[in-house]
């Protein structure tokens, strides 16, 4: 039960969890709820409005109206993982339907959507991140059904005008759906800028302490496509255990503090390896040469996010090297938890991904912002020392 006044800022409302308290017994806490079945009357009416804790569990509800509020939206629906949460949004979709996706996206999304086309299941083109010239052209006014933006792109930081995207994508008849995972509503709120649903990887900052698997929609308004998500989430069964759903809040009423801190930390390592002789190319919106900082910074409010990503002279093996080098940054796969990691990405990702074998991915946590830029650069001229430079795939 939530008596919370409606103007509260973010963070108020984020640590106080919309001011949530047990009305049966005054705890400050939500309580975990790990009952399947709930009780009906002699006449088989539940008698508290439940059936089946597949998609009816109140565990989920607290975390899930906080996150709708954090991002100005109507509601919201939480989801066993953040693949779950995407491809339940295509999964609305009919046979045939016309998709445009950008061409540097969470990867394991991008290859389904392409199994999903090789299938003839949807119709799809992918596009530059951020050109928008290339996505109006991609559009099928009639066909096209949805548009999926992710912004600042991971991993390499390309950034979209949602503006500009929505009204494209409404011009045709679309939905811009917007992967919010990055930014978190803290920094972005993408339903601010026309879109018409928002993703979340929960598993990442809304979280942010790398223990719980989770994913989230959140919608401006509760429409015909809402319905269909709510109701595709239930015929799959991909929803939270309680447990989950219980420490995933507990995580979210942290997250304007981590986000703030993360990204506070990540923008000074930005500027402290930029120009460095073993780094090709640095890539991260909040320095003012990128070329997505204007629009950055219009769209986006209170920092730039806590990815890092670096092109490094020398090819793959100067991106392996510099991750081997890192002492404080652990060398793992995903982001957004409250320690700090570092991987050779477009190595992971392997043979078909856009992303180039040369690049080294920070995920940024909220260490010590000295502590950290010292890892880096210290690992960084052990590659390639100060006052030494080398061309590019040397």
């Amino acid at each position: 039960m939530s008596r919370f006044p409606s103007d509260q800022k973010p963070s108020t409302r984020a640590a106080q969890a919309l001011g949530w308290v047990d009305p049966a017994t005054g705890a400050l806490v939500p309580p975990l709820h790990a009952a399947v079945q709930y009780e009906r009357t002699t006449e088989g009416e539940p008698t508290a409005g439940r059936v089946y804790t597949r998609d009816q569990n109140p565990t989920y509800e607290p975390a899930e109206a906080l996150l709708a509020s954090l991002e100005g939206g109507r509601a919201a629906l939480l989801f066993s993982s953040g693949m779950a949460a995407a491809t339940t949004v295509f999964e609305t979709l009919d046979v045939g339907d016309h998709v445009v996706a950008p061409e540097q996206m969470y990867w394991m999304l991008r290859r389904w959507l392409q199994d999903q086309a090789a299938r003839e299941r949807i119709a799809l083109d992918l596009v530059p991140n951020g050109d928008m010239a290339a996505l109006r052209a991609a559009l099928r006014p009639g066909a096209t059904k949805m548009v999926w933006a992710e912004t600042p792109a991971n991993p390499g930081g390309a950034i979209t005008d949602l503006a500009a995207a929505a009204s494209a994508a409404h011009e045709a008849g679309a939905r811009l759906v917007v992967d919010n995972t990055l930014p978190t509503p803290v920094l972005c709120r993408p339903l601010e800028h026309g879109a018409d649903l928002v993703m979340h990887s929960a598993t990442k900052q809304l979280n942010g302490h790398s223990d719980v698997l989770a994913g989230a929609l959140v919608t401006g308004r509760e429409d015909d496509l809402w319905k269909r998500c709510r109701r595709e989430r239930a015929f799959r069964g991909a929803v939270l255990g309680p447990f989950e759903g219980w420490l995933l809040l507990r995580g979210m009423r942290t997250l304007c503090l981590r986000v703030a801190v993360s990204a506070r930390n990540a923008q000074r390592i930005a500027e402290a390896c930029d120009g460095h002789p073993g780094v090709a190319t640095l890539l991260y919106p909040g320095l003012p040469a990128h070329p997505g900082h204007e629009v950055a910074a219009r769209q986006m409010d209170g920092g730039f996010g806590a990815v890092v990503s670096l092109r490094m002279k020398g090819g793959a093996e100067a991106a392996l090297r510099m991750v081997r080098e890192l002492r404080l940054f652990h060398n793992a796969t995903s982001l957004g938890g409250v320690e700090s990691l570092a991987e050779p990405r477009g190595l992971e990702e392997g043979d078909g991904s856009p992303v180039p074998d040369d690049l080294v991915r920070l995920s940024v946590g909220i260490e010590d912002a000295g502590d950290l830029i010292a890892d880096v650069r210290r690992a960084l001229d052990a590659v390639v020392p100060q006052g030494r430079d080398r061309t590019a795939n040397s």
